[in-house]
């Protein structure tokens, strides 16, 4: 079992930036691919970003509305992850959720094991 408890969010104007974190519980958080998703009012949960670990290095994969704007990045040794966000725009606004999965792919589909219970990020313009 994965406890996942996001924390970051708020309100900045067009082209700030914000750092979400992602706290897990558990002993096997290294085991585990971290994703962010985020979903906007009245829209459907859309992938932002992912990363793996393997045991030596890290991939990462992000959406390409957020891509060279976006950076997940991971701590294994206090079991977070993070979502630093730069150039914020209107359009980025929305509640962003944590994920969590074993399975890399489970991850960038949405069909992860362990949801957070998200964090509101709003850009005002």
């Amino acid at each position: 079992q994965v406890q996942l408890v996001e924390s970051g969010g708020g309100v900045v104007q067009a082209g700030g930036s914000l750092r979400l974190s992602c706290a897990a519980s558990g002993r096997t958080f290294s085991s585990y691919n971290m994703g962010w998703f985020r979903q906007a009012p009245g829209k459907e949960r859309y992938f932002v970003a992912a990363i793996t670990w393997s045991g030596s290095s890290t991939v990462t994969y992000y959406a390409d509305s957020v891509k060279g704007r976006f950076t997940i990045s991971r701590d294994n040794a206090k079991n977070t992850v993070y979502l630093q966000m730069n150039s914020l725009e209107p359009e980025d606004t929305a509640v962003y959720y944590c994920a969590a999965d074993l399975k890399y792919r489970a991850v960038v589909a949405g069909t992860v094991s362990y949801w957070g219970q998200g964090t509101q990020v709003t850009v005002s313009s």
